[in-house]
């Protein structure tokens, strides 16, 4: 380990030593001597990243080179290392989130569509094998709690989604959502306003997801809006049952892909139901066993399914 900004100087230490592995933290702060503008600039981040990228080459070296991002996520200052370098890899979580998330956005060598779940802990970061049962609680059962199968790349993740819907004497009502597009809820509940009539119009609105796990896809829709539902009703869902489905504007509950993968995901934790398009129903039903499917056509049939009369 060497507290260096100079990139001749670095260069030297790779020569001396000649390592497996190096890491560069960040580029923003190494700068070269003939290169007459400030460390982080355009100038100096492309070429202290063009000479680390032949380094690397030429002594068969693995490097990671480490950009500093700013508080929305994006790569603060220039872009152009994301164009020079091999892969692109971002590690995502919250600040007091337990679990941490390495994703691949570029990788010209393979495939982007895997992710390391990992477990923040005192002697560091610990690879999680199982990530699904980490992220589902005990009381599954609670109005207002819905098991959403959703996918990061190629890995089922089942997590647990929690809705709470409150009437509230201030106007405007408020929409707080954790971990997942307000604007993505502030739409659903217009679907269930408009379609189901639920007098939601007057109701506070959280909305949160165990374990800091961000949801962005649309298979979450239908999950989301049963959660708010059963919220608003107070009513338990059925036991052991996932939901997913993409909700339309007209309540219309959409097909969505790798549902075998969800289904057999929850199959595996044990669970018994599962409540999902009629389009992935027909195409499913004959081929899965061992675990209850329901097609829903619309997010009605999806609320009646999911929360059947006593």
């Amino acid at each position: 380990m060497v507290s260096e900004t100079n990139l001749e100087t670095i260069e030297t230490h790779i020569t001396n030593s000649k390592p497996d592995l190096l890491v560069i933290d960040s580029i923003q702060t190494i700068f070269r001597p003939d290169v007459q503008s400030a460390p982080g600039s355009v100038s100096q981040v492309r070429e202290c990243s063009v000479e680390l990228l032949r380094i690397a080459k030429t002594n068969g070296i693995a490097a990671f080179v480490i950009g500093h991002v700013t508080k929305d996520g994006t790569l603060a200052g220039p872009r152009v290392l994301e164009h020079i370098v091999d892969t692109v890899l971002y590690f995502e979580g919250e600040r007091n989130a337990e679990y941490r998330v390495l994703r691949a956005v570029k990788n010209r060598f393979g495939s982007t569509n895997e992710l390391g779940l990992f477990e923040m802990r005192d002697a560091g970061l610990v690879d999680v094998p199982d990530a699904s049962k980490l992220f589902l609680s005990d009381r599954e059962n609670d109005s207002g709690t819905v098991i959403i199968p959703t996918v990061e790349g190629t890995r089922p993740l089942l997590v647990e989604l929690q809705a709470l819907v409150a009437p509230t004497p201030y106007v405007p009502p408020r929409r707080t959502a954790d971990s997942v597009d307000i604007k993505r809820i502030q739409l659903l509940l217009a679907v269930l306003e408009k379609r189901v009539h639920l007098q939601v119009g007057a109701c506070d609105v959280y909305v949160k997801v165990a374990g800091g796990i961000r949801i962005d896809e649309p298979a979450a829709d239908l999950g989301i809006c049963v959660a708010m539902a059963s919220s608003f009703a107070n009513r338990s869902l059925r036991p052991k049952t996932i939901v997913f489905g993409e909700v339309g504007l007209s309540g219309e509950v959409r097909a969505v892909g790798q549902a075998d993968i969800r289904i057999n995901e929850a199959k595996r934790l044990g669970f018994e139901h599962v409540i999902l398009p009629m389009k992935n129903y027909r195409q499913l039903a004959s081929d899965i066993s061992g675990i209850r499917l329901y097609g829903a056509e619309t997010i009605r049939d999806a609320l009646r399914l999911a929360m059947p009369k006593e």
